[in-house]
């Protein structure tokens, strides 16, 4: 209950600092919170804005889904089968290390401008982390147990499910929250790359034209989408460590 007050006493400090320089700085440049508000108003009786979060969400959650279900399995399996790991870390460290945005060119030569190419540079953002996350989750996993395990008899899969998979849950977790920062970031940049739709869309549209108090309302509607699918990878988190816990 603490933690939500203090969270609620920097929410109302962050507003007044807003307002503040709002006051000094030309509106052009910095709305104030109640042109905002108004603005905000407007997006969703126009239906502007419901429309490109749904756009929006429609390209994160196809990418980060398909991110989700290759990189978690994948870094497992590389993580398990230490020979497949260390053949393939190398190409997996490169690739994380080349910027997504280097690849957005020959995306769109191949897929095109439509959806299907915005949720492969999403997915393509998002994947990397998860997938060497897990991988780090599976090496990190405690070789005296697993030999312990091994010398009674318990199969791979037992060990696996007892040994390997929950002490790879927290690098799993923290993967899953830098990819789905790092899916969030990419499309918004994959809808300014490609077709203008979505949030991204409404910010270049909104930035390029100085409408600022629209472009407020669709940066805090990015951030509000951030905030969402952290508190739900906490709670996450939260249940996968009792079930930790328990042994299950």
């Amino acid at each position: 209950m603490k933690i939500i007050l203090y969270r609620i006493g920097v929410l109302v400090a962050l507003v007044l600092i807003w307002w503040f320089f709002s006051t000094i700085v030309e509106r052009q440049l910095i709305p104030s919170p109640l042109a905002t508000f108004h603005a905000a108003e407007r997006l969703i009786a126009e239906g502007r804005l419901s429309t490109a979060l749904l756009d929006t969400l429609t390209i994160y959650i196809g990418g980060y889904g398909a991110a989700i279900l290759i990189g978690i399995p994948l870094g497992l399996l590389m993580g398990t089968a230490r020979t497949l790991g260390k053949t393939l870390d190398i190409f997996i460290y490169a690739l994380s290390a080349t910027p997504r945005v280097a690849f957005i060119p020959l995306i769109i030569v191949f897929l095109g401008l439509g959806a299907s190419a915005k949720t492969f540079i999403v997915f393509l953002g998002a994947v990397m982390p998860i997938l060497i996350n897990a991988y780090a989750g599976a090496l990190n996993s405690d070789e005296d147990l697993v030999e312990m395990a091994r010398s009674v008899g318990a199969s791979k899969s037992r060990i696996f499910r007892e040994i390997v998979l929950p002490g790879a849950l927290p690098f799993a977790i923290t993967g899953l929250r830098i990819g789905a920062t790092i899916g969030l970031i990419n499309t918004v940049v994959a809808e300014l790359y490609t077709a203008v739709r979505g949030l991204g869309g409404l910010l270049a549209i909104y930035g390029n034209t100085f409408r600022m108090a629209e472009y407020f309302v669709i940066v805090f509607t990015l951030a509000f989408i951030g905030v969402l699918v952290t508190t739900a990878l906490r709670l996450l988190e939260m249940r996968l460590e009792r079930w930790r816990g328990n042994g299950a």
